[in-house]
């Protein structure tokens, strides 16, 4: 009788509780969707979407809501057409301060993917569907500051922008990093360069034989692929050499080097040496550089140095630093021994070998390649083989022969830096494209960020901006704009429209492709100034989300950031709609009809990233 009798109390309290539960939801839901505060759900232009999945956190086997679809923005839709539009977005968790949506480690966990840790799989993009994305505002870490201005920037970070200090104590002794009260001292060292990435560097010139002890060699060597990083001071010493290097990292045991990287101010992308082509179309980089990097370039067949070799020009170098380049102990010889043969087979000569590096070069033309034996390996790559083939592309152990135009002048006929900025690269041909048109496209692009700046200038100082996002470059133009400023710009092209990423390698600056409707490799807050154009309008013809599109633009945005809208009035009508929501502050509203013909509908919208911080974020500052 008494097992009974508590029995039905239990079953009884279970119930007034599930009651109690469901009308406070009802309230929450009710009240919430017309808040001016904070609300856990999103409306907008497509179905309900549940917030607070596994994918932000939760439980793995958590109920997700169903499989969400996607469906397409429409622009230019009066308010009601489209649902109610958002009065807030939710933030996120503090412990997602750091997300990268695309390489997150726990959403690899979650969906039990089958991935090759050999093969380093999992520092690859594996981004989430739909349902599991994140789909709230990423909160800045307790204490955050605008982040110190460059190039005071360049040797000193705030610790509390990114509260990271093992990195300090693992490598005390080669002056990475060295934590100082409040702030994180960068002394320029690295494994292999303890006295500093400057005296390096001109080492690596003398070896060469380059006037000056100067790196760039008169400004014929101007982008350089440093693979493995660290915290990128070796790019950050060749800044003042007028070279630009591609550092590159992946969230690996040594995490957030790259967020320091681009906390400091140096050009910085998170990636990694796996299964697929790096985001860089061939003979992309001058000078490729592994300093102690811990890859294993001898595994299946040596693909990882092929995939080098695919993004080297024509004389381009490889400057390696590393045990098996000096010690004499049986396995670091046995590994020199295979190495030096593989790069022979490749056609590579040591260029010059001196203490810990050896720098090898790359041929000028085909004449090597076709000379090789019948059937020595690694082969030449297929002829419907496109190297610049590069988002999602898997990488294949073969050598990327030269075109026609390279192997017959012998190099790849590019004019020293600064001039290749605006000299026509001989690439044009490959769209179509005439010298007259690029040049009218490089003054159009001249007078646009000359207008751009109008409108900034009584929001910004000269050292306001460093890091520079152009997530449609096209041909790099608004990038060779802005060669005055004492900036750097990542120069995005859509993985699906006309390759014009060699055009902006051969201008002598750098950037990625990417696709907009996913999430970009990089930390949050890692960019001062993103430039949009008609970015929205691509998407919507895609089917992706306008709103994940412009959470994803905050993810990437310090705060105190710009945001430089260019499209039509109805995508400007729209984002205006979301600024409230997001903390953005419309700073000004320009219209360039008479700018150009092409895009004579064009509005620009210029926008600011407010500083804002969670509770917990304030109570700490305080």
């Amino acid at each position: 009788m008494r097992g009974r009798s508590d029995g039905g109390q239990k079953k009884r309290m279970i119930t007034f509780v599930c009651v109690v539960g469901g009308f406070l939801v009802f309230l929450y839901v009710y009240f919430g969707s017309h808040s001016q505060g904070e609300s856990a759900l999103e409306y907008g232009s497509r179905s309900l979407r549940k917030l607070g999945s596994s994918y932000l956190g939760g439980d793995e086997d958590a109920d997700l809501g169903g499989k969400q679809e996607e469906s397409t923005t429409k622009f230019g839709l009066e308010d009601g057409e489209d649902g109610i539009i958002p009065k807030s977005f939710p933030v996120c968790d503090d412990r997602h301060s750091e997300l990268i949506p695309c390489l997150d480690r726990n959403l690899i966990y979650q969906m039990r993917l089958k991935l090759d840790l050999a093969l380093m799989e999992h520092y690859e993009r594996h981004c989430p569907p739909a349902e599991r994305r994140f789909n709230c505002l990423i909160p800045p870490p307790s204490g955050y500051k605008i982040p110190i201005k460059w190039p005071s920037s360049r040797d000193t970070v705030w610790k509390a922008n990114i509260p990271h200090t093992h990195l300090a104590h693992e490598k005390s002794d080669q002056n990475w990093m060295v934590v100082k009260g409040e702030k994180i001292v960068f002394p320029g060292g690295g494994t292999h360069f303890h006295y500093g990435a400057d005296k390096y560097i001109a080492s690596l010139a003398d070896m060469l034989n380059f006037s000056n002890s100067n790196l760039n060699n008169g400004g014929k060597l101007r982008t350089v692929l440093d693979v493995g990083c660290g915290v990128a001071s070796f790019g950050a010493y060749l800044l003042s050499s007028d070279i630009i290097a591609m550092s590159l990292a992946p969230n690996d045991v040594h995490q957030n080097q790259i967020q320091f990287a681009l906390e400091r101010g140096i050009p910085a992308y998170l990636g990694v040496l796996g299964t697929k082509r790096l985001p860089y179309p061939s003979r992309s980089f001058e000078l490729a550089h592994c300093s102690r990097c811990r890859i294993d370039w001898l595994q299946r067949d040596g693909i990882l140095l092929l995939e080098l070799d695919r993004v080297l020009r024509p004389g381009g170098y490889f400057a390696y630093s590393s045990p098996e380049a000096y010690a004499q102990d049986e396995e670091d010889l046995r590994i020199w021994r295979e190495m030096s043969a593989l790069v022979e087979r490749m056609c590579w000569k040591i260029a010059a070998k001196k203490n810990q590096t050896v720098i090898w070069v790359k041929p000028l033309s085909n004449d090597c390649y076709l000379e090789r034996e019948p059937g020595t390996q690694p082969p030449l790559c297929r002829a419907d083989d496109d190297p610049d083939a590069v988002w999602g592309v898997s990488m294949e152990p073969c050598i990327t022969t030269y075109s026609d135009h390279d192997h017959r002048t012998g190099g790849s006929g590019l004019a020293p830096w600064p001039r290749r900025l605006t000299a026509p690269p001989p690439r044009l041909a490959d769209f179509g494209y005439s010298n007259d048109m690029f040049e009218k496209d490089t003054e159009l692009w001249r007078r646009r960020v000359e207008s751009y700046w109008n409108l900034l200038s009584p929001k910004i100082a000269s050292d306001s901006l460093r890091n520079i996002m152009d997530m449609k470059a096209n041909l790099g133009s608004f990038g060779a704009a802005l060669k005055e400023k004492d900036v750097w710009v990542m120069n995005v092209v859509p993985e699906d429209g006309p390759n014009t990423l060699k055009l902006v390698y051969d201008r002598g600056l750098i950037g990625t492709i990417h696709s907009w409707c996913e999430a970009f490799s990089t930390y949050p807050r890692t960019y001062d100034l993103l430039h949009a154009w008609t970015v929205f309008s691509d998407i919507e013809k895609k089917g992706c989300s306008a709103e994940d599109l412009l959470l994803e633009m905050d993810r990437l945005l310090r705060p105190t950031g710009f945001i430089i809208i260019r499209d039509r009035k109805p995508v400007i009508e729209f984002v205006k709609k979301y600024l409230q929501a997001l903390h953005w502050e419309a700073v000004a509203t320009a219209d360039d009809s008479s700018d150009s013909d092409q895009d004579g509908d064009d509005l620009v919208l210029v926008i600011q990233k407010k500083l804002w911080l969670t509770s917990d974020s304030v109570r700490e500052s305080e």
